[in-house]
């Protein structure tokens, strides 16, 4: 089976680039960026290469939150499965994550990253699933 091509590679480099542009003012380079683990990295190193590319060449760290697990829908919980390997305490975190779905993943993240000491957190997601009612969480940024 031929898989369907969504979005091609040049429309989403150009997503990224404009995204980036949009973060830009708002950090700096003491600001960390978090990747949710795993869905988010693929975008975390586009989003961190597409800001290297403005100048601003952020510390990365990681965060593999499931709240899937071998399913398609969350379980309704978030299980920490890897923690941060880097401080975060009076810094600003870009939190980088792929498809905000229930939001559960991304608050929890925030959560983490409040508790770990950060001075904000501003959230970025690739995409954002179409929903009718707010999720608790919303994005300071979002591509799609």
């Amino acid at each position: 089976m031929t898989p369907v091509v969504l979005l091609s590679a040049d429309e989403i480099a150009r997503r990224v680039e404009r995204l980036a542009k949009e973060i830009a003012p708002h950090i700096d380079e003491r600001t960390v960026a978090v990747a949710l683990l795993t869905g988010g990295l693929w975008f975390a190193a586009d989003l961190t290469r597409a800001l290297a590319g403005l100048g601003l060449h952020l510390p990365f760290d990681a965060l593999w939150l499931s709240s899937y697990g071998e399913g398609r829908t969350s379980s309704g919980r978030c299980e920490v499965r890897a923690g941060l390997q880097r401080p975060v305490a009076g810094r600003k975190v870009l939190l980088i994550d792929d498809v905000l779905d229930s939001g559960l993943s991304l608050a929890e993240g925030a959560r983490i990253l409040q508790g770990a000491g950060a001075d904000e957190t501003l959230l970025a997601v690739f995409a954002r699933k179409p929903w009718p009612k707010a999720r608790a969480v919303q994005p300071n940024f979002v591509a799609w």
